[in-house]
């Protein structure tokens, strides 16, 4: 399982020219799974989400979690965290997860990161052509590939 965490001071998904989803100051989350991921990916991962220090505390240095600072957070599924693009240059999406096993895990990832954080979380639609938006504070942009626990 793969994230792709920005830390941004506002940002919402649209879907159909309707936002079905936006946060204030948080995390934009992309998350991708293969077929390989399990819940000790989904563990990995949320834990790490939810206590990653990428705010700044009073001294300007970025000391504080999502759970420190009350800050919201906005998870969205981007099966393209797994393009390939060894061959030619048309991505290759083979090693992404089919949504029968997906969907599954990405609702388990988004259940869990609202319990470890204690609060709702705000989601995108899984499937869905969703439009991104958001202002990226920073940036801090930080990729965790649960694979690659260094």
């Amino acid at each position: 399982m793969r994230i792709l965490i920005q830390r941004v001071k506002n940002a919402s998904v649209e879907i159909d020219e309707k936002i079905t989803a936006k946060i204030g100051c948080g995390l934009l989350v992309f998350v991708g799974i293969c077929d390989d991921d399990s819940d000790f990916d989904i563990e990995y991962l949320t834990s790490k989400l939810v206590n990653l220090r990428v705010f700044d505390d009073e001294n300007g240095v970025m000391n504080l979690s999502t759970k420190n600072i009350n800050a919201e957070i906005l998870v969205v599924s981007q099966f393209t965290l797994y393009a390939s693009t060894k061959k030619g240059n048309r991505p290759s999406y083979i090693l992404a997860a089919k949504p029968e096993f997906s969907v599954p895990l990405y609702e388990k990832f988004c259940d869990e990161t609202a319990k470890k954080l204690g609060k709702p979380i705000h989601t995108g639609v899984f499937g869905a052509d969703m439009k991104i938006s958001l202002i990226n504070d920073g940036p801090v942009s930080i990729w965790i590939d649960s694979k690659e626990k260094h």
